[in-house]
């Protein structure tokens, strides 16, 4: 179907579809009810996810716009340019708004003695003390710059921050430029007063005049300038002969050299905003001027000692199913497993890697990586895996933007230790979560295959919600074997049993499902939670089965390119949204309910990326138990009247049912009732004496 033929009555822009995600994360910022420093926490993740929007949605539709300024978005039907034009038009109100609640918060915070100090409101003994870490700290550190024909305009790195003014020498008019250092912490907590703290850039800005001592400062503010991140793999990436660690290093070199996108100011300096954006070749569109810090990731660094500015401490909990003393091969081996993160602890699929490192038996594990904790434990027992004998295979993506820098070094550090390394295929990145573990028994050789939705990252399993599927089912070990089989020699087209692996049969299953129901009209039942939904063939298949009277209820936590209720288009399909303490990150499709439901557990979205131009895994949940579990927590999200948002035809978000009834939050229902799967069948403590001495002595 050519873009000119699509129906564009029940989608939406998906850039515009994103803004409204981050204006939800905005509202929880103001959300009176969210602890204090949660809510500062909440404007810090708002401003991140606005710097990585800018990096890499605004600059490609920025690159596009140039090489194909005619084409047409297949979900908004605007091009580029227009697209671009409703970006800024539509990010001008958030920043007023970030503004107007980052002072609400700041406020309340100061009077719990949380405070941001002013320069000017620092006392005698703590001026003092702030004047001499300038002196030994900060000064040093500093090359100030001004702009005139015999000093260039420097080089502003993305995203760094810089103390900018304007100003006179006597007729002329110059820029002065001075970098915040890297190398300084971004607040100095003040001695005897706790919860008090200076921003650097205040110290900095606090010196300014003296640092242009010879010039008069007529204004000045901090500035940021935001680049185009989007860096392009191109052909050479794939290239036999390249070493693509070095390549991709190369690249990460290159982003920080491409085009300005955005230029931020906090303080309102108009003559040095407009020389700023003369010399950064931007517009006044792309230029945001505000009262609120343009880095807020300090945020995590406070710890005041009130427990009442936080979420309750939530430690992840071993699940009450699995038992401690019996290694996890054997209770996998006897019914799949399934780990509800943040919920439950990652601790046992950790343990199950530690053991199969360790167990003689155990001849190879192969795995898929995209994004680890900076302190990994899943790569620490890998390596021990290779060191002791295992064949141990690992794929690991270079190209999962902004982690491309750790997985080059996760990469050098499994491939000392005697791990096999290979990369995502040619043209395609490997988003999958994978893993296959084989052992060797005395009747053949037995395996585990883990699916998960989310990545092997100790630090994120605490703080977003997924799924860590584990099986001993045959088929799917026999799906696994293939699948690295497959990737090994870059075969994207293999064929497999039960798991559908995208790009060659996961959309065309998905579609092949969404017919099934529409078969059924009115009995059909869909129900996908996912992170967004962008993917046109499928978003249209959607709308035939709501058009056959197919509910439909779509669990969306950010882009929703689907537009719900539409008369006579999309009247039968919902669209939910949940922002809370935890990310919502975890895939599920659902077809069909009762005895003819099917369910599968993924790491993709509904996303033409996800479905066409990535490695992507979804699994069957064959377990009657697990099946029912997953309904439930779907059916708990759909009530949900705390944090869940409804989609309108109309494009904006409301509250579900708020004011009906008792409050029903879904991630509050787990924090209180941790996840419980009852198993058909205690786990026998059958063999494995030696392993569980063996990982009690180490």
């Amino acid at each position: 179907m050519s873009q000119a033929d699509r129906d564009l009555s029940y989608t939406q822009d998906r850039e515009l579809s994103w803004l409204k995600f981050n204006q939800r994360v905005l509202e929880e910022a103001a959300d009176e009810t969210v602890p204090l420093m949660e809510r500062f926490r909440f404007l810090s993740i708002f401003s991140s996810n606005l710097d990585e929007f800018f990096m890499v949605r605004v600059g490609s539709l920025l690159d596009l716009s140039m090489l194909d300024p005619e084409a047409l978005d297949n979900k908004g039907g605007h091009t580029p340019a227009q697209q671009l034009a409703l970006i800024y038009e539509a990010v001008g109100p958030m920043i007023r708004r970030r503004d107007s609640v980052y002072d609400s918060v700041c406020k309340a915070l100061e009077a719990r003695g949380v405070v941001d100090v002013p320069y000017g409101a620092l006392k005698g003994p703590e001026k003092e003390y702030v004047k001499a870490y300038y002196r030994e700290s900060i000064r040093p550190l500093l090359s100030p710059q001004i702009i005139d024909p015999s000093h260039p305009f420097p080089h502003l790195k993305n995203k760094a921050l810089y103390a900018a003014a304007l100003l006179r020498d006597g007729e002329r008019h110059l820029l002065g430029i001075v970098g915040v250092p890297e190398t300084a912490p971004a607040i100095l907590e003040l001695p005897g007063r706790p919860g008090a703290y200076v921003r650097t850039e205040t110290i900095l800005m606090h010196h300014l005049h003296k640092i242009f001592k010879i010039y008069a400062v007529e204004e000045q503010a901090v500035v940021a300038v935001t680049r185009n991140a989007d860096i392009s793999y191109d052909e050479r990436f794939d290239q036999e002969d390249l070493d693509m660690r070095s390549h991709m290093s190369q690249l990460l070199r290159q982003r920080e050299r491409l085009s300005p996108v955005r230029l931020e100011m906090q303080g309102e300096a108009p003559g040095l905003r407009e020389q700023l954006l003369r010399r950064l070749k931007l517009t006044p569109e792309q230029s945001y001027s505000g009262s609120c810090p343009l880095r807020l990731g300090y945020a995590y660094q406070l710890q005041p000692q009130d427990l009442a500015l936080f979420y309750p401490p939530h430690v992840p909990q071993w699940p009450e199913y699995l038992m401690r003393e019996v290694p996890m091969w054997e209770q996998v081996r006897q019914r799949d497993v399934l780990l509800f993160y943040p919920y439950h602890s990652m601790q046992p699929f950790l343990d199950l890697l530690k053991e199969s490192a360790a167990d003689p038996a155990v001849l190879s594990i192969q795995i898929t990586v995209y994004r680890l904790a900076r302190k990994s434990a899943v790569i620490k027992h890998l390596c021990a895996a290779a060191e002791n004998g295992k064949a141990v295979t690992v794929l690991v993506e270079l190209r999962a933007r902004f982690d491309e820098q750790n997985n080059i070094a996760w990469a050098r550090e499994l491939e000392e230790a005697g791990c096999r390394i290979l990369y995502g295929p040619t043209g395609y990145k490997c988003h999958a979560k994978l893993c296959l573990i084989t052992r060797r028994e005395k009747s053949g050789l037995s395996y585990i295959t883990q699916v998960g939705t989310g990545n092997y990252n100790e630090k994120t399993a605490g703080l977003y919600t997924d799924f860590c599927l584990m099986s001993a089912s045959p088929v799917l070990a026999a799906d696994a074997v293939a699948f690295f089989q497959n990737m090994l020699i870059g075969d994207l087209r293999g064929s497999y049993q039960k798991l559908l692996v995208a790009p060659v049969s996961l959309k065309q299953t998905l579609l092949r499902l969404i017919d099934a129901e529409i078969a059924r009209g009115e009995r059909g039942r869909i129900i996908i939670k996912t992170n967004s939904v962008t993917e046109r063939d499928l978003i249209d298949q959607l709308a035939r089965a709501s058009q056959a009277g197919v509910r439909v209820d779509l669990i969306v936590r950010g882009i929703c390119c689907l537009v719900p209720g539409i008369p006579g288009k999309t009247d039968h399909i919902t669209v939910t949204s949940v922002v809370g303490r935890f990310l919502e990150h975890s895939r599920i499709y659902s077809f069909g309910e009762g005895n003819l439901r099917q369910m599968y557990v993924s790491s993709a979205d509904i996303m033409t990326r996800n479905q066409e131009r990535r490695v992507e895994v979804a699994c069957p949940v064959e377990s009657p138990e697990l099946r029912d579990f997953l309904w439930d927590y779907l059916e708990r999200i759909l009530a949900d009247n705390v944090k869940a948002r409804r989609l309108l035809p109309d494009g904006s978000y409301v509250p579900a049912g708020s004011g009906q009834g008792e409050p029903v939050s879904v991630q509050q229902y787990y924090l209180d009732h941790p996840p419980e799967l009852t198993p058909t069948q205690a786990p026998k403590q059958t063999g494995g004496g030696w392993l569980r001495r063996l990982l009690h002595r180490t």
